[in-house]
């Protein structure tokens, strides 16, 4: 799968494939699969391991793995939210563009607000 750009639709396709393996692996290896919740508490995991390695390519501690585990680890991360979206059925491309739009507004907003020596 190299090469063409996917689109943020065949992510998630992808992303609830390699969930759906996750699951398989769980069921066979622990007799259950994850529940939402500690797919969260997973993710959450994931999100301090790519602090550290941004505190680390910010030169801030020593990590191993340098750019390339920090490559991965964001990869990891969208996975992550691509499937809790999907898990929750949000439109995350719509909602995206709203959360977008709207952060776009209100600092636009406030950037005209403010004295210009101020900024």
């Amino acid at each position: 799968m190299t090469g063409d750009r996917l689109n943020l639709d065949q992510l998630t396709d992808r992303a609830m494939r390699v969930h759906a393996l996750y699951d398989q692996l769980n069921e066979q290896e622990r007799g259950r699969t994850w529940n939402r919740e500690e797919f969260m508490l997973g993710f959450v995991g994931d999100v301090g391991d790519l602090a550290k390695l941004v505190m680390a390519q910010e030169g801030a501690r020593n990590m191993p793995g340098g750019r390339e585990a920090l490559c991965h680890e964001l990869a990891d991360c969208l996975w992550s939210v691509l499937v809790l979206a999907k898990l929750y059925d949000v439109d995350l491309d719509a909602e995206f563009r709203r959360t977008v739009d709207e952060l776009e507004k209100k600092i636009s907003a406030r950037l005209s607000d403010s004295p210009v020596g101020a900024r």
